[in-house]
């Protein structure tokens, strides 16, 4: 059954009272929104009214979740930190939810959703494209597109996609339009130059003057090569740990959709808020 405006706000708000404390924010769309854009092969199999929220980090994510989590839990195996630390954020707030991480892919080797994309149809960011801009000056090059959240320009990072199979959304749910923060066709040619050529240098990310960005410890971290990063953690006194106790069960928090009164939804979603010294997450 259809989910009203409000009960999608319900849920919104549910999971930003977990993570927003974390460094993140959450933004919800429509699965057919997303779909419209991309080909067949890409697109999720979900009904087009599902609803589905895209997760960003953003730059207090690393203090505020990413390295709590390090002290508290340190890193399990070879996989990357960071991406340890998303996961671990996402499922403690969430549990029978399709949820996909940027870093994710099919056994095709394609990406599990398109990161930026569900970032420009949910609002959240606008995604600049080679095709944004008129008579571009690259010919037959190919340029790869970004996107730019309207405060944070790009100081950010998108991290996963979570989708309510379960959770239908009637009409009363427009799709928002991404605040245009790059306007000017110079403007983003600068852009999409400084993102293609220049990224490592980080230029790209300050085209629109953000209310934050990085601390220096997070430049250090991610301007670092991920081989090096265990490395980097160690000098920093967060050793990688092989055993990791088991996370407390019984002193978290639950909250159900049915709390919410989202009874018409059918679907029995549990968000579990965190405690304080597990805060946590995020990405590049």
């Amino acid at each position: 059954m259809a989910a009203s405006r409000v009960d999608v706000e319900e849920i919104r708000g549910q999971l930003e009272d977990c993570l927003s404390k974390l460094g993140f924010e959450v933004y919800p769309l429509k699965v057919g929104w997303y779909n419209s854009l991309l080909p067949p092969s890409l697109r999720l199999a979900y009904p087009d009214d599902s609803l589905a929220m895209v997760v960003l980090s953003t730059p207090s994510m690393f203090e505020q979740a990413f390295l709590p989590f390090l002290e508290e839990r340190g890193c399990q195996g070879l996989s990357d930190p960071i991406d340890q630390c998303v996961k671990h954020c996402v499922t403690s707030a969430v549990s029978q939810v399709d949820v996909r991480y940027d870093y994710e892919l099919l056994p095709s080797r394609k990406p599990k959703f398109l990161a930026q994309t569900a970032a420009h149809v949910s609002g959240a960011a606008f995604y600049y494209q080679q095709s944004d801009v008129r008579d571009q000056p690259w010919a037959e090059k190919k340029i790869f597109g970004v996107c730019v959240h309207p405060r944070f320009g790009g100081w950010f990072a998108i991290r996963a996609l979570l989708v309510f199979g379960g959770v239908m959304v009637g009409s009363e749910m427009e799709q928002p339009v991404p605040p245009d923060c790059v306007p000017s066709r110079e403007g983003r040619i600068q852009l999409l130059e400084a993102f293609n050529f220049h990224w490592q240098d980080w230029r790209y990310r300050d085209i629109i003057r953000p209310v934050q960005t990085y601390s220096q410890k997070q430049k250090d971290y991610f301007s670092t090569l991920p081989a090096k990063r265990f490395d980097l953690l160690k000098t920093w006194g967060l050793m990688p740990r092989e055993n990791v106790p088991p996370e407390p069960t019984t002193p978290h928090t639950k909250v159900t959709l049915d709390a919410l009164c989202l009874s018409t939804v059918g679907l029995f979603l549990s968000l579990k808020c965190f405690l304080t010294k597990l805060r946590y997450i995020n990405a590049h």
